[in-house]
């Protein structure tokens, strides 16, 4: 599969999610930070979705939401998120259908790879991180950048 590239159609999903469901492209017309990560509860993941969660009035202010997705079911998703910020969205991909159309699904640990994309209100790419590293905060700022905020976080 061709990497997915900034300006194309972001591939559309419903997924179920801790609060109903998901959706890309937004039914609301926002712009979505979708973030995927390996595993619910390991140290990097949950540092992953902290460090993106704990922006969500700046996100707000730039009339975007972010989504959490990853291959773990919806069960293991309600007990990572007793950790979280409340309203943290997490969906399940529990196939890695929606990882592998974004190309970000590793076969051989049947789990999605941390990836971050930016889904514009018209359903394409703002941007594409297809290897995310939550550590590396030029990659957080590279969000906030494709969202319009001048000079990141």
């Amino acid at each position: 599969m061709d990497a997915l590239t900034v300006g194309q159609a972001a591939p559309p999903f419903t997924l179920p999610a801790l609060d109903g469901s998901a959706s890309v492209p937004d039914p609301d017309g926002r712009r979505l930070v979708l973030m995927f990560f390996q595993e619910a509860g390991t140290p990097a993941c949950t540092t992953q979705v902290q460090s993106l969660a704990q922006e969500a009035e700046l996100l707000g202010e730039l009339d975007a939401d972010a989504l959490f997705v990853s291959t773990d079911s919806l069960e293991r998703l309600q007990e990572f998120a007793r950790g979280l910020a409340p309203g943290t969205r997490l969906a399940s991909d529990a196939e890695g259908a929606v990882a592998r159309a974004y190309g970000v699904y590793d076969e051989i640990s049947r789990r999605a790879r941390r990836a971050a994309f930016v889904v514009e209100a018209d359903g394409t790419l703002g941007l594409a991180l297809p290897w995310y590293n939550p550590l590396n905060s030029d990659q957080l700022a590279q969000i906030f950048t494709a969202l319009g905020l001048d000079g990141g976080v």
